[in-house]
């Protein structure tokens, strides 16, 4: 029987963009695997809105694990963990990650070079050692691993396209499996950085790249496109405008552009 990461693997190709979705709880994850999802992540920041705290190192690794399992435990999908900094600065702390990730039903994890909570960026050397160190564990493992190693610097203001991509390509060469900056200036940017690279990129639709096109992408070279906390947020934008005319206006005229349950009920079976 294929592993699910093996499965994950085989979905990244250059110029034709896996679709990532990042889901939330049991409901999302279901909801995305019944519309075609072909593969699902959790994603840092809504976890973390679920449990009513801001996204950036406020979620610990034992809750970041049994979120993810409980993700896992309701798809056939292969799931990834949205795994921040690797719950530790030292390099050792992200191998062990990697065990512990596996040992959940994960196919694969991202780590990134922030240090947390904050935005400094980890020293050079330090954030290629404990991608170097995630990357031995990974193939360490009985079964296949992906591991998506996150320069985010340019997200964070810390570094720019091209520091991004001289730790991009030490990431791979530190045995990631797949690379990602989030938000570079532009689509040329990220046209850069998946060119600058042999592994697969990974680009995040948010913000101004929500204009582009999964062609856009594709064009470019891309691997994998993410939705990090997008969905979450939309689903977060309808909530506030709600409110925002209950509580201001006395209006509840938002509330009849819900979804009915003959649309949602078949979706979460």
């Amino acid at each position: 029987m294929t592993h699910p990461a093996e499965t994950f693997r085989a979905l990244h190709v250059k110029g034709a963009p896996l679709v990532l979705v990042n889901v939330w709880d049991k409901g999302s994850a279901k909801m995305m695997q019944n519309m075609g999802a072909k593969a699902l992540a959790t994603s840092s920041a809504a976890h973390a809105f679920t449990m009513g705290r801001p996204d950036g190192g406020q979620i610990t690794r034992d809750e970041a694990l049994a979120h993810a399992e409980d993700i896992v435990s309701v798809t056939h999908l292969p799931v990834q963990g949205d795994f921040e900094n690797g719950f530790g600065d030292d390099p050792a702390t992200c191998a062990e990650t990697v065990r512990l990730s596996a040992e959940v039903g994960l196919a694969g994890i991202c780590i990134e070079d922030t240090v947390l909570p904050g935005n400094a960026a980890y020293d050079f050397d330090l954030a290629v050692e404990r991608i170097r160190a995630a990357a031995v564990a990974a193939k360490e493992l009985t079964h296949d691993f992906v591991l998506t190693a996150r320069a985010d610097g340019i997200l964070t203001g810390q570094y720019d396209t091209d520091e991004a991509i001289k730790r991009l390509q030490a990431f791979e060469a530190a045995g990631a499996d797949c690379l990602y900056a989030p938000l570079p200036p532009s689509l040329d940017d990220q046209a850069r950085i998946c060119a600058a690279v042999g592994a697969p990129v990974n680009a995040l639709v948010a913000g101004r790249f929500c204009a582009h096109t999964l062609a856009d992408f594709a064009d470019i070279g891309v691997a994998r496109v993410s939705l990090g906390s997008s969905l979450a947020r939309i689903t977060h934008r309808v909530m506030h405008d709600a409110a925002k005319a209950m509580f201001e206006d006395g209006q509840f005229s938002p509330l009849s552009a819900g979804i009915g349950s003959n649309v949602v009920d078949p979706l979460l079976k």
